[in-house]
């Protein structure tokens, strides 16, 4: 333990050493006239990438780049480096001959982490590696700061999460994750484009925070001395605009809710919620499915998507099955013949699965869904029908109506969207909100409240419509194979560490 501590005191000076002759070398450039930080543009012709992938148009040519020097090898006379900028990384050969003695000079005292600026000709070098032939280098930006080791990386989640600004920087995958996650968004808009709809704004900052069950944030108006949520959910807001005769709208935006954090959760994440008037929940099960075949093949070129151990299909029609048709399939429960609530409650002791008094037949229905069933949903499936109790702003189903006209989308067996045929009859659905406030009420603290504004904007008259809302960022993990929602998340909520 003692030589242990001694090593890591070491090296705790030696950072301390190195991070001083950065600064030292910074305050030598500001003395000679050379303060990189007085730069204020580079103008640059080309990316790394696409001087490797288009090499025969650009050998011989002379092409300007920037980037972060990720590597230097100084070899007397001449020097190797290794540029990376937003598409990939490059090699630069640099020699005194071609840049001259004192610029030659000056890339010496250069650091890994600098930003520099190179301009120079395209060519092969004998061991066959694409490179650029050093005319000039210019210190863009000095790094006053250490970058982890090369050949480690930067491996500490924790600190990946935190400073993802490294994490961007050492980890290339990272940064393909974060360029994919964009064309994602930019697929999904063209898509929809193409369909109608038109994308819209709501507020962020409600006085009642409807349309799923969460708990909300809670802030405060000083201007308007009163009190408001962080929004939950987009739906309230853009069900008004279909009342007001925009037939297709959608709105990509971030929701925040006062949870817990796992591998699938993050309090503050990105929603993607549309309305369609004159559909259904099939409409939306239609759209659905098509929309993910196009994001799929745009983005990753194939429906064949390799995610964890197992390889989603998401070019085959997707199953539909009722939630209580999966319950008896995997739970071997038939709830088609469970009368009544206590009956329910007396299967549900009988299993083994907790619930609370307030719940009623729906509720426990839905909790050997849980239980039971999500685990075994790999291949993607509309899980349709949900109970009532659990789906206050949902058409119910004509012929059975302690069903509602609703499909959770599953993929390796997690919820990727949520959709209904949309509830348009004010009254009922003022029931169902005095419903809701019954649950708070009993304790259920992520109940819905009465919203009369939208009461109201019913009454006008919504014509008959469907909806849906996507998790963008499960999406994004899905596409990316990427195990956790921080992974995909750019600043992922972390708690601040003590100071």
């Amino acid at each position: 333990m003692a030589q242990q501590n001694q090593n890591q005191s070491v090296k705790v000076q030696d950072e301390k050493q190195l991070l001083k002759v950065r600064r030292e070398k910074l305050a030598a450039l500001q003395e000679e006239g050379n303060d990189p930080f007085q730069i204020t543009r580079f103008d640059v012709t080309d990316h790394t990438a696409d001087i490797k992938e288009n090499f025969d148009r650009c050998e011989g040519k002379t092409v300007v780049i920037a980037g972060r020097m990720m590597a230097k090898r100084v070899m007397g006379k001449a020097s190797f480096g290794n540029v990376a900028d937003l598409k990939g990384n490059i090699q630069i050969y640099v020699t005194r001959d071609n840049l001259g003695e004192e610029p030659y000079k000056a890339f010496k005292k250069m650091d890994i982490g600098d930003i520099v600026g190179v301009q120079g000709e395209v060519f092969r070098t004998q061991a066959g590696e694409i490179s650029v032939k050093a005319v000039k280098i210019t210190l863009l930006s000095k790094s006053l700061q250490v970058l982890p080791e090369k050949y480690h990386g930067l491996t500490d989640t924790d600190a990946r999460y935190r400073q993802r600004y490294v994490d961007l920087i050492m980890n290339p995958e990272v940064k393909d994750t974060f360029v994919k996650r964009s064309a994602i968004l930019r697929s999904i808009r063209n898509f929809l484009d193409g369909q109608g709809f038109m994308e819209v704004e709501t507020p962020m900052l409600v006085s009642n925070a409807g349309g799923a069950a969460a708990r909300p944030f809670e802030s405060h108006y000083n201007a308007l001395d009163e009190d408001v949520k962080l929004r939950i959910s987009l739906e309230l807001y853009l069900k008004r605009l279909i009342v007001g005769g925009l037939e297709r709208v959608y709105e990509i935006g971030r929701v925040f809710r006062n949870e817990g954090l796992d591998a699938r959760h993050n309090p503050e994440f990105t929603l993607m919620e549309l309305y369609q008037a004159y559909t259904d929940y099939n409409g939306m099960m239609d759209l659905t499915e098509n929309m993910f075949r196009h994001v799929a093949m745009e983005v990753c070129g194939t429906t064949q998507i390799p995610y964890a151990e197992a390889v989603i299909d998401l070019g085959k029609p997707f199953e539909r099955m009722t939630m209580t048709e999966a319950v008896k399939k995997y739970a071997g429960v038939d709830f088609d013949e469970v009368a009544d609530t206590e009956s329910a409650k007396k299967l549900a002791d009988e299993k083994g699965i907790h619930y609370e008094a307030r719940h009623q037949r729906g509720d426990i229905l839905n909790l050997f869904f849980e239980e039971y069933v999500e685990e075994h949903l790999i291949q993607p499936v509309f899980i349709m029908d949900h109970p009532v109790e659990i789906s206050p702003l949902t058409k119910r189903k004509p012929d059975k109506p302690e069903y509602v006209e609703r499909f959770e989308l599953f993929i390796y067996g997690r919820e990727m969207c949520n959709a209904y045929s949309e509830l348009n009859d004010p009254i009922d659905q003022r029931r169902r909100f005095e419903e809701q406030e019954k649950q708070f009420a009993q304790g259920d603290e992520e109940a819905n409240h009465t919203d009369e504004d939208f009461l109201h904007a019913l009454e006008i008259g919504m014509p008959p419509t469907g909806g849906i809302g996507y998790g963008i960022d499960r999406l994004v993990m899905l596409l990316t194979n990427s195990p956790a929602i921080r992974d995909v998340l750019l600043f992922p909520t972390m708690k601040t560490l003590d100071k």
